[in-house]
């Protein structure tokens, strides 16, 4: 499921790619967990892919495979066009000059160190500069992310929760990053911060032209800052394309209940058809057969049960669901919906 938005150049793409992690089952011995399952994501250049699913989706490694911070099991990595699957050692250390990971957590930062001398680290990592030029590049980054030069020497503590985060923003963009994973950038913030941030992350992309792909629980924030959207549950991506078209008329009963459960603003503008998912998401230690999101899918078939549903193209968008399989299907619903009908869905 790659998702091409206008014609920009392919940055990162994911094709294939899966990753299972042994585990321990206490006294049961070990078990296979498939955290990533057969994931194609494409990011192109100066654009934002949005990456959306509950806790527990994938989402997080998926980010860390894109950066080469964990090796695939299979499947391949490709940055500009150049397979990096297999690079190591030294080569792969040049590479994070221009991929950067920002953590959820803005206190991500050396406890013991000032902000400044965190950044600094990074410069001298990766670029062959003096200590007067890593000064002057410092305190540049932080006018570039509307920080005032005076915090380059306060500590971690010291600054709030978005001051931070904009400082972890600085810290990606030390190197001359290209492309950012943003795994949840926003999500510790408050309201007003959040916005602000978002914004900046916005004009850095217009400025820059940075690429990013944005980690988030939080579908009214993938309106406003992405191009491109992948939904994933339970280490699939079920639905992607463009943000606008999913957004508008989603597909997937996944991505259906996700949109149907975000507030509305205006009493007046009431949204029906309200999707209420029942029950947990089944362990990725032992995922459904099938179709993975068929025991909480208010439109199972009999066949979900049976058949792995493969990717189709409705449009641009491709979907992993057997409502949109090209072959009819005699199976009967057990709560049908109409798969060319949209879910109401109003953003502020």
């Amino acid at each position: 499921m790659s998702i091409a938005v206008g014609t920009r150049r392919p940055l990162v793409e994911l094709v294939g790619v899966s990753k299972t992690f042994r585990v321990r089952l206490g006294s049961h011995g070990h078990g296979q967990l498939r955290a990533v399952d057969d994931v194609d994501l494409l990011v192109e250049e100066g654009a934002t892919v949005g990456l959306v699913g509950e806790s527990g989706s994938g989402k997080s490694t998926v980010a860390r495979l894109a950066l080469r911070l964990v090796d695939p099991t299979s499947g391949r990595v490709r940055l500009a066009g150049t397979d990096i699957t297999d690079v190591k050692g030294r080569e792969l250390r040049a590479l994070r000059q221009t991929m950067q990971l920002v953590f959820q957590d803005p206190n991500s930062f050396d406890p013991l160190a000032s902000i400044g001398d965190s950044i600094a680290e990074a410069l001298r990592t990766h670029q062959d500069l003096d200590r007067d030029s890593r000064r002057l590049r410092i305190e540049e980054l932080f006018n570039l992310v509307g920080l005032s030069r005076r915090l380059t020497g306060r500590n971690p503590r010291e600054l709030s929760g978005g001051q931070l985060q904009r400082a972890s923003l600085a810290r990606a963009l030390a190197v001359g990053a290209r492309f950012i994973a943003l795994d949840e950038p926003v999500s510790s913030l408050d309201a007003s911060t959040q916005a602000q941030v978002v914004n900046l992350l916005v004009q850095l992309q217009r400025e820059l032209g940075v690429a990013y792909l944005f980690i988030t629980h939080d579908l009214s924030l993938v309106a406003h800052v992405s191009s491109g959207l992948a939904v994933m549950y339970l280490g699939r991506i079920v639905e992607s394309g463009p943000s606008r078209e999913i957004l508008a008329s989603p597909l997937h009963p996944y991505t259906r209940a996700l949109l149907s459960a975000l507030p509305v603003a205006d009493p007046s503008r009431r949204r029906t058809g309200r999707i209420v998912l029942t029950g947990d998401i089944p362990s990725p230690l032992n995922p459904p057969s099938g179709c993975r999101f068929r025991t909480r899918c208010p439109s199972a078939m009999s066949v979900c049960s049976e058949v792995d549903p493969a990717p189709v193209t409705v449009g641009a968008v491709t979907v992993r669901c057997h409502l949109f399989d090209p072959e009819p299907l005699t199976a009967s619903f057990s709560s049908p919906i109409d798969p060319n009908s949209a879910t109401e869905v109003r953003f502020r």
